[in-house]
């Protein structure tokens, strides 16, 4: 059986472009400045569960706000699209409407 060689080149190469990355001084102090800020987030959370769960709380309610309203949205998209497809057979029967009008009208002359 073949065995792929995809993950692990992509597993290779992704690791080669981050060490190489670092390198760079700038993207270095950055990456530790941010690996500093994310530790003591973690330890901060982690000795303050109630404050994390709080904070999950609230993020979860926003998702469910966003959620509903972009729901509703679509709705009434639904709804216009639904109007939009009803639309030419309106306009057909209105267009059938004027000419059977002006048929009778120049029959009646």
């Amino acid at each position: 059986m073949v065995k792929s060689k995809l993950v692990p080149a992509i597993l290779i190469g992704a690791v080669a472009g981050a060490a190489i990355s670092m390198l760079d001084k700038a993207t270095r102090e950055h990456t530790i400045e941010t690996s500093k800020k994310m530790k003591d987030t973690v330890t901060y959370y982690t000795q303050n569960r109630d404050e994390f769960m709080q904070l999950l709380e609230t993020k979860v309610e926003q998702f469910q706000s966003v959620y509903s309203s972009t729901q509703q949205n679509m709705d009434v998209v639904m709804t216009k699209i639904e109007d939009a497809k009803a639309l030419p057979q309106t306009v057909m029967s209105l267009v059938t409407e004027t000419k059977e009008a002006f048929s009778k009208k120049d029959a009646d002359a």
